[in-house]
């Protein structure tokens, strides 16, 4: 933090969260909510929804459907709303008018033509473009005329706030102009509706992104203008992709669904985007609860965080390893069934999970790595088919496929037994056996444990895969060569 005072709790914390649904709720949002939650959580407060959707030609239902599905998705659930702008336009237009009535608003009749002129002249001349004032003091009200309203800014000292993660800030009054609190069709401007929203909401905090930082001395204007107490505000740092520039689509998925749909998990996803912008100590990997229990503004830094898609691999892996393994299957059965496979819940599935969740990064990996669980033929890699799967590893096969048949059913343990006695009968090492084996249960060098996998397929269907193996082997035509003289 750039100052040393500790933040006090007084009363009860209520944060908002007031996304605009014009689109998916992408990665910033999605921070920006997560620190309002876990700070109130931290608190013991309520969270709060708000769905900003005054912008009747850009809101859609669609958006507001994936808002409310990604914060679902990520866990972060509200304790009030969703509260919708749309439905409270008869409590902006009483506080427009009470402004009215005090003398602290007026209404603007100048034409939206005539102000982009005023507009283009003051860029040309190198001046501010802001309102030049025209109907400031205009007496008469021209009730047939179409006409705004707008808040009488005060001209002169300044606007003032200790901001919980940037320290002092302060603006010129002089530099703000009357802006526009309700618009010539009736609709509140955002940083009127925000204010009425954020006094009869009762928030105590507002934490939002610092692209808001110019919008806050506006807001405290007209919280003065109402004679309302100011919340705390808190700005925290933006999200910077790897060229140092705002994070948008060119540096990674930008939505919140679409990293759900590349198989993150939502807790490896928060975890990562806890550690853009707050640190507690040298520590990476949080569980929700930990979060809940360390998160403090103290420990938001100023600086932007960067987004690195590497890492936030490294910490999805590491919360792949530690969820539970119903949770991890629960979350997997999409990505397989989205292969063409039916599965269900249940023991074969979880054994399956168990059997991976070490080695894969994301659910999509996952799912790429126990395909050949549910495969009927197994495609078999170029190049390990063209080590394992040879001339000299046929007799390796049907031995195996013998002592398999015969044993009836076995386990783990009984399964590595046979391997080692068959092993040490044969003359060859262990892995002799064991990747010719492997290439024919799975078509790959790598995989779980081989015996993991031997256990979870049956007797049956592996000595399928065996059988199949080695009549790939005689159908190769080094396998009908005749032997050299």
């Amino acid at each position: 933090m750039s100052h040393n005072d500790s933040i006090r709790i007084e009363k009860q914390v209520r944060t908002r969260f007031p996304p605009s649904p014009t689109g998916y709720l992408h990665i910033g949002g999605a921070r920006t909510a997560l620190f309002n939650w876990l700070f109130t959580r931290h608190h013991g407060g309520k969270f709060i929804l708000r769905i900003e959707d005054t912008d009747a030609a850009r809101s859609t239902r669609e958006a507001v459907e994936a808002i409310l599905e990604s914060m679902q998705w990520l866990g972060l659930d509200w304790d009030e709303g969703p509260f919708y702008q749309s439905q409270r336009l008869d409590i902006y237009r009483e506080h427009v008018q009470r402004l009215l009535d005090e003398g602290k608003a007026y209404r603007c009749y100048c034409k939206p033509e005539d102000l982009e002129k005023k507009r283009k002249e003051a860029i040309k001349e190198k001046r501010k473009p802001k309102y030049d004032g025209t109907c400031r003091g205009l007496k008469p009200f021209f009730p047939d005329r179409p006409h705004a309203v707008r808040f009488r800014s005060p001209l002169e000292d300044q606007t003032a706030f200790r901001d919980l993660v940037k320290g002092d800030i302060a603006f010129e009054n002089s530099e703000l102009d009357d802006l526009i609190i309700l618009r010539s069709d009736g609709t509140p401007t955002y940083n009127f509706a925000v204010v009425v929203d954020d006094v009869t909401m009762g928030v105590t905090h507002v934490i939002r992104g610092d692209d808001h930082v110019n919008n806050t001395p506006r807001q405290i204007l007209l919280f003065k203008a109402f004679s309302y107490p100011l919340p705390e505000f808190a700005h925290v740092p933006m999200i910077l992709g790897s060229d140092r520039t705002r994070f948008s689509k060119r540096h990674g998925a930008e939505s919140v669904l679409a990293y759900r749909d590349m198989g993150y998990l939502p807790q490896g996803l928060t975890n990562y985007l806890v550690r853009l912008g707050w640190s507690y100590g040298d520590q990476e990997f949080f569980t929700t609860e930990e979060m809940i229990e360390k998160f403090t503004l103290e420990n938001v830094g100023t600086s932007s965080g960067m987004f690195n898609p590497e890492k936030l691999r490294a910490i999805n892996g590491e919360h792949i390893k530690l969820t539970k393994t119903q949770d991890l299957a629960r979350f997997l059965i999409p990505f397989i069934r989205k292969k063409g496979y039916a599965v269900e819940h249940g023991e074969k599935l979880g054994r399956i999970v168990d059997s991976l969740k070490e080695r894969a990064k994301t659910l999509v990996e996952m799912a790429d790595q126990a395909e050949f669980y549910f495969r009927e033929v197994v495609e078999y890699d170029e190049t390990a088919a063209a080590k394992f799967l040879s001339p000299d590893t046929l007799p390796i096969l049907d031995a195996v496929i013998h002592e398999v048949g015969g044993a009836g059913k076995l386990d783990e343990e009984g399964l590595e037994r046979m391997f080692r006695a068959l092993a040490e009968k044969m003359g060859v090492k262990m892995g002799a056996i064991a990747q010719p084996v492997r290439v024919a249960l799975t078509g790959k060098s790598a995989s779980p444990g081989l015996f993991d996998i031997m256990d979870i397929l049956g007797s049956e269907k592996a000595i399928q895969r065996m059988n199949r193996a080695a009549a790939y082997i005689t159908r190769q035509p080094h396998v009908h060569e005749s032997p050299k003289s």
